[in-house]
Parts: structure tokens; sequence; C-alpha cells
């Protein structure tokens, strides 16, 4: 069966700045979140995906403010994540205009978590977001922190267990590919696509167009992250639809 594919514009921000780094690390200021959500609104992605990428390093304050602001001009599903601790921070999330959350570091801790917001929330609001670290052929380990500590968990047996906890969509974030616009990690998407049945959304490394068509060869990968290349402006949302289209790859 085909699958309509989604394009999600990922904006890792620091309060109410977009920022981006190579490997979740190093990161530098690009400009206004609020400006880059809209843009991208507006050219037509399918999806904004918000991680506040050191808020869980830091412990800051949750982007609550900043995600009103952007949901009166961007009116498509947007998932926020970064920092989350705990049921409430969730709440205060949804209430301030969040379409679905994305769960890392608190899930790690305390998997349990991903059950009560699923089941409060109900499974398609609910995104368990991986951070995946190659440590092997075939093998990843699981990161959080900002991918500044190990789980010593395995990425794909990890996946299963957010999925069998009520994850409605999981979301890979390739730690070794992010920011480097090489391309996807494939041999990842591969083992994920193989073992999980809910909706994956894949990130890390989106370089090119030539990327899209690659990892769109796997089966059930749902929807493709681009971050850097959109950043530096050497992608455009409707052209790589327009391209899609030309290869008849299905994209909303």
């Amino acid at each position: 069966m085909n699958i309509t594919k989604r394009i999600i514009a990922r904006l890792d921000a620091k309060q109410d700045k977009l920022i981006k780094g190579i490997n979740l690390e190093g990161w530098r200021i690009i400009g206004d979140l609020k400006k880059y959500a809209k843009k991208y609104y507006l050219h037509g992605a399918d999806e904004i995906l918000i991680i506040d990428s050191v808020a869980s390093l830091y412990n800051r304050e949750k982007l609550k403010e900043v995600i009103k602001k952007i949901t009166k001009d961007v009116f498509i599903p947007i998932t926020v994540g970064g920092g989350i601790r705990t049921f409430k921070d969730a709440v205060d999330l949804f209430l301030s205009g969040a379409d679905k959350i994305a769960i890392n570091s608190a899930a790690i801790i305390s998997p349990n978590i991903i059950k009560k917001l699923a089941l409060s929330f109900g499974s398609q609001s609910i995104v368990s977001s991986i951070q995946a670290k190659k440590i092997s052929k075939g093998k990843w380990t699981a990161y959080y922190e900002s991918a500044r500590e190990d789980s010593n968990m395995d990425v794909i047996e990890w996946a299963k267990k957010c999925q069998d906890l009520g994850a409605g969509e999981i979301l890979i974030t390739s730690v070794d590919q992010d920011g480097t616009e090489k391309g996807y990690d494939l041999e990842l998407a591969k083992e994920i696509s193989k073992n999980i049945s809910v909706p994956i959304i894949f990130s890390g490394g989106y370089g090119n167009f030539s990327d899209l068509i690659s990892i769109n060869k796997i089966q059930n990968i749902d929807a493709f992250c681009i971050g850097t290349s959109l950043h530096k402006n050497l992608s455009k949302i409707k052209g790589i639809k327009s391209q899609a289209k030309k290869k008849n790859i299905l994209i909303r």
C-alpha cells in the first residue's frame, strides 16, 4: 500500500530563537523561531516540529509563550518536544497550542509516562522521540539529555517498547547524520521500518532531493524531517513537493 508522505520542517529551539548544530551539538543561532515557523507554513510544510534542544540540558523554561505566539499564525499540526519532565509539562504545552508532544528524556527515565500521556490525550498526540547513535553495524543506542547521555538501550528494542506503551508515532533522529546534510541513515531507517507499525518520522541528514528519493524507497517511513537545508535556503518545501510529484512520490 502506498502511503502519502509528510514533509516536516524541523526547528531546533532555544527559547524564542531558531538554532542549529551538527550531531546535536555546537548550536548556533539562526534567527527568530516564530518567523521561520510561519515561513515554512506558508511554503507548504505539512507539519512543524519544534524541539527545545537545550531544555533538557539546562532545565530551561518551556516554550509555552513562544508556542502561543506561533499558533496565532501557523495552521498546520505542530509537535513540540524538549524539556518535558512531568505530566503537567505536557498539559501546559497542549494548552499553549501544541497538537502533539515529543518526549525523550522523561520516557527513558520513567517509561510509564508514555502510557499515562497516551491514555489521557490519545496515542495520536504522543510522539516518542529517539536520538539514535550508531555503535556498530546494525546497532544503535538511544541517547537522551540533548544526546549527552547514553541510555545503553538498543534503539530498535526501545522503539518497540515505546510503541507498546502507546506512542502514536516514533520520531527517529540520527545523531550521527544530524546537521551534516550528507543524507539520511538508510540502514537505521530500514531496521526501524521492519520493526515498527505506528507512523515513523525520520530526521537527520537531509541535504538534497536525492536523499528523499533514497529514503522513500524504504517502506513504512511516513514523514521526512528537513532542517538545515531549509534554514540555509538550499532547499524549499514547494520545490521538494514539485520534484516529488514529477517522481510520482506521494506527498501531501
